[in-house]
């Protein structure tokens, strides 16, 4: 099917299934001020929906039935045809205003109607209270519209019944079911992580043999990881996902694996921003990383945790209050870490930084050292790969065995040594170039040329 044929197969299985939400809907509104209940052998079938839409392997998929298909287009609904939403405006004559069973949001730009929890009640509960009961069953985290982020009930009651709060369709479930394709966050204060990705393949990736034999049983998991869980019954024993320890001096190459092993796997890695997940404030911490472990549930994404000394360290002993909410965060971190089905890595300088309660659960620490003389030369002969752009001056293994630094230290100094020629107006790099960059990269690190 070719991608316009996709996109009309989107829109043609949206187009059905409001169409028939819709029809339901004038159906519960006629019963409702007739004073009957819900008689569903009465109401519509849900319709049939195009092959190779996103909306038919949705249903597939997550095994939607026609409640939860009717609830999904009254999320989907003030997005795609507000429009049907405008029953429920009508008033309540006895007390001038809107009824109460029918729930709702005011919004403060959108003119049309916010469905919430009460609004899917009355949609497909009506006063049945037992009905309304099981309904709740469809909010809970282990449902699919919780669990692979597909619909919520969006913000905190504060006090107030659970389902006045707003029925939410994900920006995520939204853009796939138009478009066929998930939708990929992007990074701000409530979702504290940024895509990572890199340009580079893994003959870029220079590593001593010890190291990247380490690194190749990652990939395995990541390649043969369900097969382990299912065909050979690991699951009844160990728990989904897999945990890794990166440690190491800065620019040895932890975020260019993560990026290469995403890559590889055709997952998207996350990086979590620490400055903007740890908050002063009691419980926010939670909160921020909650957001992003609850999408990237189910996602096969890889969660990357740079410089996790911050969020992973040791607890301290509790002799005050701020000590307690510390290690409670830890608690919460370890368990969200434990219980998640991807792959978890997380980055430090030290190893000895890392709580111990979260060493005991990595299924790998790979120790990332700084490049010995050999693995410098071809990091070099990787960075500087123009021999047309060198003078002749240039002596890469010289340079090799007398600077001891780490990929990233020398891609630095590259950096700045081109910008160097540059400015000069020179078309060649020299070795004086060079030692500029070095001295500058030394200096920040407290040492001589």
């Amino acid at each position: 099917m070719s991608i316009g044929a996709n996109a009309m197969a989107h829109a043609e299985a949206l187009r059905r299934e409001l169409d028939w939400f819709e029809a339901v809907l004038d159906l519960r509104f006629k019963q409702h001020f007739a004073g009957e209940g819900i008689d569903w052998s009465a109401l519509p079938p849900a319709p049939e929906l195009p092959e190779g839409s996103a909306l038919a392997e949705m249903v597939a998929q997550y095994a939607l039935g026609e409640r939860e298909r009717l609830m999904l287009a009254l999320g989907l609904a003030p997005h795609l045809r507000p429009a049907a939403l405008d029953l429920f405006f009508v008033k309540n004559s006895h007390f001038d205003r809107l009824f109460s069973e029918f729930g709702g949001i005011k919004a403060a730009r959108h003119a049309g109607f916010l469905p919430s929890g009460e609004t899917a009640a009355f949609l497909l509960a009506g006063d049945d209270l037992a009905a309304r009961i099981a309904l709740l069953a469809l909010f809970d985290p282990q449902h699919a519209f919780a669990s692979a982020g597909l619909l919520q009930l969006d913000g905190e009651a504060g006090g107030e019944p659970q389902l006045a709060s707003l029925l939410q369709v994900s920006a995520e479930a939204l853009q796939r079911l138009q478009t066929g394709v998930w939708h990929k966050p992007d990074y701000n204060a409530q979702f504290p992580a940024k895509r990572i990705s890199t340009a580079l393949g893994w003959d870029d990736l220079v590593l001593a043999p010890e190291v990247m034999a380490e690194v190749d049983v990652l990939r395995a998991w990541l390649r043969n990881g369900p097969t382990l869980m299912n065909d050979w019954g690991l699951s009844r024993a160990v728990k989904p996902g897999y945990r890794c320890l990166f440690y190491g001096p800065p620019g040895t190459g932890k975020t260019l694996t993560a990026s290469l092993l995403g890559q590889g796997a055709d997952v998207d890695v996350y990086r979590i921003d620490l400055s903007m997940v740890v908050s002063k404030y009691i419980g926010e911490t939670e909160k921020n990383l909650a957001r992003v472990f609850d999408q990237a549930q189910n996602r096969r994404w890889i969660l990357f945790f740079d410089e996790a000394d911050a969020l992973f360290g040791k607890r301290t002993a509790a002799n005050s209050s701020n000590d307690r909410h510390a290690n409670q965060e830890v608690a919460y971190l370890l368990q969200r870490v434990e219980d998640f089905p991807g792959v978890v890595i997380l980055a430090s300088n030290l190893r000895g930084n890392i709580d111990e309660a979260f060493s005991r659960r990595f299924q790998s620490m790979i120790y990332f050292p700084l490049p010995d003389a050999t693995q410098r030369l071809r990091l070099w002969q990787s960075l500087l790969s123009q021999p047309e752009r060198l003078a002749d001056d240039i002596d890469l293994l010289d340079l090799a065995e007398r600077h001891t630094l780490s990929g990233g230290a020398m891609v630095n100094v590259l950096r700045f040594a081109v910008l160097q020629a540059e400015l000069a107006g020179e078309k060649r790099l020299s070795a004086e170039h060079l030692r500029q960059g070095l001295a500058r990269e030394m200096r920040k690190e407290g040492r001589t040329l």
